[in-house]
């Protein structure tokens, strides 16, 4: 779920920056919006296997999910402003070298913050 939840930040990210020609900060904003409520939905219950979805158990999962997110999604956002939108770096290349980290980074928040086991 991991590489769908890339695929549809890049199917997102993609067009916003290269057809619209939107920044690639903020064509990365826009597609990490799309990316961390699919990648929810599904990390969920398919790979942390999660099943309760009563709100007093999705409301503090899902903030700290969103809050792990925010943090590589900062991350990722800062590198491609630095290195695309200020230096100029090829858009496509720095989305894919950023996007490896963040996959990995959040993978690890959310398996030991999130859905850790009770």
């Amino acid at each position: 779920f991991g590489v769908l939840t890339t695929v549809l930040n890049y199917i997102i990210y993609l067009p916003c920056y290269n057809v619209l020609h939107l920044s690639a900060s903020v064509s990365n904003v826009i597609a990490w919006v799309f990316a961390v409520v699919f990648a929810y939905l599904t990390n969920k219950p398919f790979v942390f296997r999660s099943y309760d979805w009563s709100a007093q158990t999705v409301v503090p999962e899902f903030t700290k999910f969103v809050g792990g997110r925010i943090a590589s999604g900062v991350m990722e956002t800062a590198i491609i402003f630095l290195t695309v939108d200020l230096l100029r770096w090829d858009g496509n290349i720095m989305k894919l070298v950023t996007s490896v980290l963040v996959v990995i980074l959040n993978y690890i928040g959310s398996k030991f913050l999130v859905f850790r086991k009770k």
